[in-house]
């Protein structure tokens, strides 16, 4: 069997239906099922995952090889372990909660071919099939203009020279190992170029706030990228701020505390609650609904601060 010309690698984690389907998006892609292979490198403790992957058409014509890890590895390890597993000259990467449209492969490919060496980043859209879910208060997905500073592994092509120079994905990493990985390949003198065309759909996925809360824990590591590329500061608002939203809130928390002597400093709110409101139209039943849903979103943004400055402390590298 002729080694393929792309291998995508998908770490999984739970999700037997979202990576359902996705294995059926795959399916329907454009680009002769010969030029290209999938690996899954999954942790699922649910048994459903592993009959999906020994039962699926993909699995019985040999496109798609999957990776069984015990259930605990981060995303880091299982795609590392995917990438070393594929054939392909180029390696792919996407997540279990994406689906792409039938010509994605064959554009990352073609995109991949024009820019030898080049790390190559496609552009991912919340999935159409599921934007009636953006108007819920509680809604998050992925939209990602290529290349982004981030060079996020949802949409992204690596030589696999390219892999093996920089030893894959650091693992030691909560969070931002896509970013350090692409840092670290742009060090070796690799250029880093979007490809618009080659466009995934991500998921729109809803939880309640103390789920998404709970779920700020995750961004712990991301004053570590700074520590190891102190200039990849120049990417965020003063060089310390992750998000816009998190400088205004804190400027809008210091005028509450002194609001009871002046206050005219209750307006230093004002800009975080314009930037952070959820835009439902400018009607008035619109503008009252993105009002009332401001003190949600307060409590977001402060738990990201919070876990943002524990993450600081530990590595020594200020980002809020």
């Amino acid at each position: 069997m002729s080694s393929p010309e792309i291998s995508l690698v998908v770490p999984s984690h739970d999700r037997p239906l979202r990576l359902r389907w996705l294995l059926n998006s795959l399916e329907e892609q454009t680009l002769e099922r010969s030029r290209w292979e999938v690996v899954v490198a999954h942790d699922s403790a649910d048994p459903e995952t592993e009959l999906l992957l020994q039962t699926h058409p993909l699995a019985r014509d040999r496109t798609l090889r999957h990776l069984t890890f015990a259930p605990g590895p981060a995303a880091a390890p299982k795609r590392n372990a995917g990438w070393r597993a594929a054939r392909g000259r180029i390696v792919a990467f996407t997540d279990d909660d994406c689906r792409p449209p039938p010509e994605w492969l064959e554009r990352l490919l073609a995109a991949a071919e024009r820019n030898p060496g080049a790390i190559v980043q496609g552009a991912t859209r919340p999935d159409p099939d599921e934007e009636l879910l953006l108007r819920t208060p509680d809604a998050h997905t992925q939209t990602i203009e290529p290349p982004s500073p981030f060079a996020e592994t949802c949409n992204i092509a690596y030589p696999r020279e390219l892999l093996e120079r920089t030893g894959g994905l650091l693992e030691d990493f909560a969070v931002g190992e896509d970013t350090d990985l692409a840092l670290r390949a742009q060090e070796l003198g690799a250029d880093y170029v979007g490809a618009a065309e080659a466009v995934t759909f991500h998921a729109v996925e809803t939880s309640w706030l103390g789920a998404q809360m709970r779920a700020s824990w995750r961004w712990r590591d991301m004053p570590l990228l700074l520590r190891r590329h102190p200039a990849y500061r120049r990417h965020f608002r003063a060089g310390v701020f992750w998000k816009d939203n998190h400088a205004w809130l804190l400027l809008a928390s210091a005028g509450a505390l002194v609001a009871r002597r002046h206050p005219a400093l209750t307006l230093l709110a004002l800009p975080w609650a314009l930037l952070a409101r959820p835009r439902y139209g400018n009607s008035p039943r619109g503008l009252v609904r993105s009002f009332s849903e401001l003190p949600r979103r307060a409590l977001i943004d402060g738990s990201e601060i919070a876990v943002l400055a524990y993450g600081s402390a530990r590595h020594r590298s200020l980002l809020l």
